[in-house]
């Protein structure tokens, strides 16, 4: 008993602080969608698709640096804490690599948004905006990387208050961009970017100020471990890309299928995106929990305690089937209430009342499945914090492939089933990743594995 409930603080210690991280970070693209909604509703329609698609290809470059994690948590373990210098700054040197890409990627937006088929109109706002997150996508991959520094030794206290302030920051110059206040002039969608880019920025300088100092420097060779090496690039890079194309792989169901439900019309895209901009929000206790159970697992592994990290794996599964329970029935009893946050500028009548009662269908559809989605997340930060990786890309691609993206196509197509059939594959496809997640875990495999 004394073990359960040392593990269940440690558990909240670690989780609770990246969970208001992660809020912290969600809560700013849920602002750009807010103001954006209340700005015009061609703004809105266009920031999701072009959000998430940037996104889909930021998540391959933070994951390889969020993955960082791993390799420290599993050196803090294995109390070998001038190893973690050394990696820090591989992640770094990753991180300038990737900035360079993102910017050249910023030009592909013509192409990549003439295949969603959307209005004109909305068009324009998607490639302007995801132009804007692509140029300034670095800052967010160097941020994630240094932020390992600190989940990695479960230290996760300093990662919470960086990403708050940078919401804090963000919040307020969203608002005045996007509609024009104070000083700031009028530009929409494009102050929308401009504005999650500062942010980006000021976290990613926030963690150099506090990282780079005599302290731990003396501790982890955070300065004098400057140099490349090749060694464990390579092993970073080996185990890092698989679990960042897991994630990736995941975000591309979500934009093909944010991207697909575009051509049934604006109401149907509108109405999506308002749903999973609010899943994305209450969901953040399971991502928190997640990155903290791997943070827990890969220090358990690193001194061979495999009992503890079946321990923190239990009391996270407690935790979020309880949460997710409750958010359950509140999508299914509130929807309206919830659906209320966005009010479309120059949607009233019969339009807002159709997008209301539309998005209520979807918010239970939900509803269904977010358990399962949270135990995947419970289980696949246990494979991450041992380093099961490859198997993670593969099955989560085949489920992509073959679960979401061929009988979405099938439904939109060639029926005429609607919103509703469109959700009703995204469900099978979260209880496809439940169910493969769980198996591998009950295999055991992970329990030998190690990234050290």
């Amino acid at each position: 008993m004394h073990d359960r409930t040392a593990s269940t603080k440690e558990l909240f210690a670690v989780s609770l602080p990246l969970v208001l991280s992660m809020a912290a970070t969600t809560v700013m693209e849920f602002t750009d969608r807010v103001f954006l909604a209340n700005y015009a509703i061609d703004a809105i329609a266009a920031a999701l698709p072009a959000g998430i698609a940037a996104f889909l290809i930021l998540t391959f470059f933070t994951g390889v640096t969020t993955y960082l994690n791993v390799f420290v948590a599993q050196y803090t373990g294995a109390a070998a804490p001038r190893k973690i210098g050394p990696c820090i700054w591989q992640g770094i040197y990753f991180s300038i690599v990737a900035a360079v890409i993102l910017a050249g990627l910023s030009f592909t937006a013509g192409p990549i948004f003439q295949l969603g088929g959307h209005p004109p109109e909305v068009q324009k706002l998607e490639r302007l905006y995801f132009r804007i997150l692509c140029l300034g996508g670095g800052f967010n991959v160097l941020g994630t990387c240094l932020a390992s520094f600190y989940t990695g030794r479960g230290k996760t206290r300093p990662v919470m208050l960086i990403n708050l302030i940078g919401m804090a920051f963000n919040i307020p110059l969203d608002y005045a961009l996007i509609n024009g206040w104070w000083l700031f002039p009028e530009m929409g969608i494009r102050g929308a970017g401009i504005a999650t880019v500062c942010a980006w920025s000021l976290i990613a300088l926030l963690y150099t100020w506090l990282i780079f100092d005599r302290n731990n420097e003396r501790r982890y060779a955070i300065w004098s471990g400057h140099g490349l090496d090749t060694a464990l690039f390579g092993r970073i890079i080996r185990k890092g890309v698989p679990a960042a194309l897991q994630f990736t792989m995941d975000v591309l169901a979500f934009t093909f299928f944010v991207f697909w439900v575009g051509r049934l019309g604006k109401v149907e895209l509108a109405v999506s995106n308002m749903v999973l901009s609010i899943q994305s929000i209450a969901f953040m206790p399971a991502f928190g929990f997640s990155m903290g159970l791997s943070t827990l697992v890969g220090q358990a592994l690193g001194r061979n305690d495999v009992a503890g990290a079946r321990r923190f794996t239990q009391q996270t599964i407690r935790v979020l089937l309880s949460y997710t329970l409750a958010l359950g029935l509140l999508f299914v009893l509130a929807p309206q209430w919830i659906l209320g946050i966005f009010i479309v500028a120059d949607g009233g009548g019969a339009a807002h009342q159709q997008l209301l009662e539309t998005g209520i269908v979807v918010m239970r559809i939900m509803a269904l499945f977010i358990s399962f989605d949270a135990m995947y997340f419970t289980f696949i930060g246990v494979l991450k914090g041992a380093g099961d990786t490859r198997f993670i890309m593969w099955s989560i691609g085949l489920a992509t492939l073959f679960v979401m993206i061929l009988p979405l196509t099938l439904v939109i197509a060639y029926t005429d089933w609607g919103l509703f059939a469109c959700w009703c594959v995204l469900t099978l496809y979260v209880l496809s990743l439940f169910t493969v997640s769980f198996w591998r875990y009950r295999q055991g495999k992970w329990k030998k594995i190690r990234v050290i």
